[in-house]
């Protein structure tokens, strides 16, 4: 319970457009998919992984997110407009991440890898703009923030911004900042 709550705050903290908590937590198919996912990965924590991923399929035909129900996603974290997101079975998502539309945390398609890590790990506070593909078992670091349509094949550092295809570092921040203020400010 207390997970949807920080996600109701997280959306209202992230997204000037959120009213109230009680809009958000009934319309926002970014909560709706992570409710569904928290239930869906206590299922597939004590092995009922059927009734997992039947819960799972569920939710993306509701919310058009697919979240594999193993992915470990903190409380707090942010899907905004969140259609067309994927998030693969050995993601990790920490607290404060926004995942903008289109994003996909995926493998690079080695199907001999069963068993081990293989999607990206996004620490805290990162975001994830729209269309973007962050591939394999790579790290995106803290406040780091990924360009729209980026495809990333390497680790972030820490406080970069990342564009392009490949995804390539243009600016590390010597600090975190605020997401609102422009890049210019941050420094």
């Amino acid at each position: 319970m207390l997970g949807i709550v920080a996600d109701v705050k997280a959306a209202l903290k992230n997204d000037p457009a959120a009213r109230n908590g009680f809009e958000v937590w009934l319309t926002y198919q970014g909560v709706h998919a992570l409710r569904n996912h928290r239930v869906a990965n206590f299922f597939y924590r004590i092995k009922l992984k059927l009734l997992a991923r039947i819960i799972s399929n569920f939710g993306r035909h509701f919310t058009g997110i697919e979240i594999h129900p193993a992915a470990k996603i903190a409380k707090g974290v942010f899907i905004d407009h969140g259609a067309g997101v994927v998030i693969g079975e050995t993601s990790v998502i920490e607290e404060g991440v926004v995942i903008y539309q289109g994003v996909t945390l995926g493998g690079k398609g080695d199907f001999t890898a069963k068993g081990k890590k293989r999607h990206p790990t996004v620490k805290k506070n990162a975001v994830i703009y729209a269309g973007a593909k962050i591939l394999g078992d790579i790290t995106v670091g803290e406040n780091a923030i990924v360009g729209a349509s980026a495809v990333v094949l390497n680790d972030v550092p820490d406080n970069a911004t990342v564009v392009g295809v490949p995804a390539k570092v243009i600016k590390i921040r010597k600090g975190p900042c605020e997401r609102l203020l422009a890049e210019e400010q941050c420094e």
